[in-house]
């Protein structure tokens, strides 16, 4: 699908970041989970800024019914917290070593009126992207109930789960689960869903590290 942008999110878009993730939190778990679980998921999820600082993190806009829409967010991580926002538990800013540990994808959120328009395969093909250029193998991420099918689609398998990640006694999941890095796979889904060439993708990426 074409009709999707993409750039590396700022420290001005945090209102809106954050704004996007509440509403998808939301409405989006309503399938999987209790309210109260909901609320409690809220714990394990949200927005680590970290993310924004390393310039790992991204921002889809859509063709909407009013113009440009802010279609959804994520990115991933070169830094050993699997998931999670600043305000979570059990974080940790250590540098991963791409020669023996998977690359993070991280806070995977979509606005639920883009919801099944290809923007979470965006978000994970740029992650996928952008850690093989950082000379990762693999990727890993911890999953919701609600974002287990969109991982399966994407190839990643379940290793293993928590099942009160939480630890407040509402029994709300995290999966972790892993997938190879498939470099040239991550481009053709870039390519299709936004028609960006190649070169321009990888040119951009590589502008993001050196800042």
């Amino acid at each position: 699908m074409s009709g999707l942008s993409w750039r590396i999110a700022e420290g001005a878009d945090l209102a809106a970041i954050s704004g996007l993730q509440k509403r998808s939190i939301e409405e989006l778990q309503k399938p999987y989970l209790t309210p109260a679980q909901i609320e409690s998921s809220k714990k394990t999820m949200g927005l680590d800024t970290q993310l924004i600082e390393d310039r790992t993190y991204f921002m889809i806009e859509a063709d909407g019914a009013e113009g440009r829409a802010f279609a959804g967010c994520g990115g991933w991580g070169r830094r050993a917290t699997l998931f999670g926002g600043s305000h979570s538990a059990g974080r940790s800013d250590a540098f991963l070593d791409p020669e023996k540990e998977p690359a993070r994808i991280r806070a995977m959120y979509a606005n639920p009126d883009f919801a099944r328009r290809g923007v979470g395969k965006l978000l994970l093909a740029l992650g996928e992207l952008a850690a093989s250029e950082e000379g990762f193998s693999h990727m890993t991420l911890g999953a919701t109930l609600a974002g287990m099918p969109l991982y399966e689609a994407a190839g990643f398998k379940e290793v293993s789960r928590v099942d009160d990640a939480a630890g407040d006694g509402f029994n709300v999941p995290v999966i972790t689960m892993e997938k190879p890095i498939d470099r040239d796979h991550a481009v053709r889904v870039i390519g299709d869903a936004t028609g960006e060439p190649q070169a321009r993708i990888i040119e951009r990426l590589a502008a993001a590290r050196s800042r």
